[in-house]
């Protein structure tokens, strides 16, 4: 490895995920609702918080 780089010439892109970035939200939720969903989880190997949001995401659309 160098000790230094020139960085003048290296090539800058756009990063395609900045309108993908997610916020944290403190909302309240019924028990069996974040049962359901952890559950959920288990059987999917996908986070509960996902599979939350992916839920609300297909209600907006």
């Amino acid at each position: 490895m160098r000790k230094e780089y020139d960085l003048k010439k290296m090539n800058l892109i756009d990063n395609p995920y900045i309108e993908k970035l997610k916020k944290s939200v403190t909302i309240r939720l019924d028990t069996d609702v974040i049962e359901y969903f952890k559950k959920l989880s288990e059987q999917t190997q996908v986070p509960y918080q996902t599979l939350v949001n992916d839920f609300l995401k297909s209600c907006k659309e």
